[in-house]
């Protein structure tokens, strides 16, 4: 397995940024998490990274180097993320449990499994073209599915922001699983949230994935969305990989590997889910995980 890896993120137009992204390897399986804490609830920076934690513990835990039923995993990894950020509440006594959506991909054996709820997205591309892409568990998406609205509406229609799914809402989620898709030399995913995806016009994005390496595609995307957004954009954010064929990616061997990445001191205003409340979360997650593959 081999493959290279870019992730950025931008505050944008905003006072805090609420996305999440990281990704976990072996020598046989690689994980992709992405996450964007909704605004219209409080903490949305707290379900983002709660989710990302869950479902990361649940991949060093499984991963031995590689996760039996890579589309199982994702569904209870995205359903484990969603009991944690619940107990969060709770524990922290917040009076609204917040809410986040998420985009996660497993890779191994030479496939890709994706699983999301809400409208973070995952696009597959191969040869200058969208091979697959998540389709948006939002309002807007509902009524161009059923002919009522134009495609177009997705980035001007007033329901756009409007999402029926995602993670910590008071029903248990609906993840949405794709087939495994059989990757090649070349293909390049990204995962984004919407303040990347809705700002750009889909060619450039593929376009300019297609043509450039990520370490300046990725940051190219995000300057593009930042300046199409103008002075109240979202947070923008993008986690992407290029696909190659060849030997291991090196040092992975049996151990495994963990980048999860918080925005940055330059993201924007202090995060008030510092890093000491992080960790007792962490703690308390693995613990959670720890304790309930015991009682299997």
């Amino acid at each position: 397995m081999r493959f290279s890896v870019y992730q950025e993120s931008h505050v944008g137009g905003r006072d805090m940024n609420q996305d999440r992204m990281g990704y976990c390897y072996t020598r046989d399986a690689l994980l992709l998490v992405l996450a964007d804490g909704m605004g219209g609830h409080p903490h949305g920076e707290v379900a983002a990274t709660v989710a990302l934690e869950a479902i990361s513990a649940l991949f060093r835990q499984q991963a031995g180097p590689y996760v039996k039923g890579p589309a199982r995993f994702l569904e209870d990894a995205c359903h484990a993320a969603h009991r944690e950020i619940h107990r969060h509440a709770v524990v922290h006594g917040l009076a609204d449990v917040p809410r986040t959506t998420i985009v996660a991909c497993l890779v191994q054996h030479g496939s890709a499994t994706w699983a999301h709820c809400g409208d973070s997205r995952l696009y597959l591309l191969r040869g200058g073209r969208v091979l697959a892409r998540t389709r948006d568990h939002s309002h807007v998406e509902k009524l161009i599915g059923a002919d009522l609205v134009p495609a177009s509406a997705r980035l001007a229609h007033p329901d756009r922001n409007k999402l029926y799914n995602c993670l910590g809402a008071a029903r248990p989620p609906l993840v949405e699983l794709s087939p495994p898709a059989r990757l090649e030399a070349g293909d390049v995913m990204l995962l984004c949230s919407d303040g990347l995806w809705a700002a750009l016009p889909e060619e450039q994005l593929v376009a300019t994935l297609s043509t450039g390496a990520l370490a300046s595609a990725v940051p190219g995307l995000l300057r593009a969305a930042l300046r199409n957004a103008g002075p109240g954009g979202d947070n923008a954010t993008g986690l992407a990989i290029a696909w190659q064929e060849g030997p291991d990616v090196p040092g992975a061997g049996s151990t495994i590997v963990c980048t999860e990445s918080a925005p940055g001191p330059l993201a924007g205003a202090a995060d008030p889910f510092d890093e000491a409340e992080i960790e007792r979360a962490i703690a308390e997650i693995r613990a959670a995980i720890d304790k309930s593959s015991q009682l299997l």
